[in-house]
């Protein structure tokens, strides 16, 4: 038969074919490797030590307050005095206060020979611990194209009231308002309520004392 000449013939062929694609595989690997002794060129960057700038973050608030203390049955009084305040978040903050003012009896000497007090003013102290929360912060317009920051408040907390020789524990909640002039000025407008009891010609009584200011908060 003449099938033998021929598969030798198709098989050696086959084989060439191999071998010849096996090769020129080698002979790409060859040139795709690096000399073993080439070298990874590395950059040489010297380091710097970089100083972070400290800003400051003014979180803590000092101020100065004035305004109208009214104590119910003896009517209204200047009232002055200081706060301290920490701001915990943009959202929240914590504030301290002392407060004085003169209260007179002279409405009840009107009435009573000798009225109340021992003298007819009689010295007023308190301080509370509060915390706030603003609620609506934005922007007012001072006048037509000058806006400056504001933010509205609600505050609450407890303290004590010195009055005619009484100390009493006194709760004290309101509102208020403030206008940031810049970030370390304000101006602070507020209205609390301060609520304790009072005994008064020997009747206890639960008062309600309003009390309006204004001031000037400094931030640090």
């Amino acid at each position: 038969m003449h099938t033998k000449p021929f598969v030798h013939l198709l098989l050696t062929g086959a084989l060439l074919a191999v071998t010849l694609a096996a090769n020129a595989a080698d002979e790409k690997d060859t040139k795709d490797q690096k000399p073993a002794n080439e070298q990874v060129i590395v950059p040489q960057v010297d380091r710097r030590d970089v100083r972070v700038p400290k800003i400051p973050s003014n979180d803590f608030e000092i101020g100065l307050f004035a305004g109208t203390y009214a104590t119910q049955n003896f009517g209204s009084s200047s009232v002055s005095g200081v706060r301290l305040g920490y701001h915990i978040t943009e959202d929240f903050f914590v504030e301290g206060t002392y407060g004085r003012a003169k209260v007179t009896d002279e409405a009840f000497r009107q009435i009573l020979p000798g009225g109340i007090f021992a003298t007819q003013e009689e010295k007023l102290k308190y301080y509370n611990l509060s915390i706030g929360i603003n609620v609506l912060p934005g922007e007012v317009f001072l006048w037509r194209n000058y806006a400056r920051p504001s933010a509205f408040y609600i505050i609450g907390g407890i303290g004590n009231t010195d009055f005619n020789k009484q100390r009493k524990q006194t709760f004290n909640f309101g509102f208020g308002a403030r206008v940031f002039l810049s970030n370390w000025a304000s101006l602070q407008m507020d209205v609390r309520d301060h609520m304790y009891e009072l005994d008064l010609l020997g009747k206890r009584q639960n008062t309600q004392n309003i009390e309006m200011t204004v001031g000037a908060t400094f931030f640090f």
